[in-house]
């Protein structure tokens, strides 16, 4: 048995070619906590090096959020979002430049609020979608194959980059 298949990053791997755009954003979301978090305490045992690598992982994601947005389905949604992860990103660098846990904490209560919001809306539209199936209409709100006639699944779209 190839051990490179059995390997967490294969699994990883797997996990984010095959997954849906809208689970993209809460792996991403899970990722940037989880980084915040460790260097979180990369800080506070006074690890320099470690503590800029995580949050630099965190950065890029803030990123990668900031540029998967849609400005053309939902403009003000994303603008809205635009600054929320610009706050982030700006606490995160600040949070590397001066190893201040205040910057940290500030990023990761913000990132926390986002990742609970996505998970009751993604929720949400799994409801609404079984609903709307239940009645004999197909209902996708990922991929094109279909469309909810909703503004609330174009916005989600407009926030993860996946059509609605």
């Amino acid at each position: 048995m190839d051990s490179k298949h059995n390997s967490p990053k294969a699994y990883l791997e797997t996990q984010v070619l095959t997954a849906a755009p809208e689970q993209l954003q809460l792996m991403l979301y899970d990722g940037a906590i989880r980084f915040c978090e460790q260097a979180r305490g990369a800080i506070e045992t006074k690890e320099i090096e470690k503590s800029y690598q995580l949050l630099s992982k965190a950065e890029n994601i803030i990123l990668e959020l900031l540029n998967s947005m849609r400005d053309e389905i939902a403009p003000e949604t994303c603008a809205n979002m635009r600054r929320l992860y610009l706050y982030c990103y700006e606490q995160l660098v600040e949070a590397n430049l001066k190893k201040e846990l205040k910057a940290v904490e500030s990023a990761l209560e913000v990132l926390r609020h986002l990742r609970e919001t996505w998970v009751m809306l993604m929720d949400r539209l799994k409801a609404e979608q079984a609903e709307q199936q239940g009645e004999g209409e197909m209902a996708a709100v990922t991929g094109g194959a279909g469309a909810v006639e909703n503004g609330l699944v174009q916005e989600v779209g407009a926030t993860c980059n996946f059509e609605g």
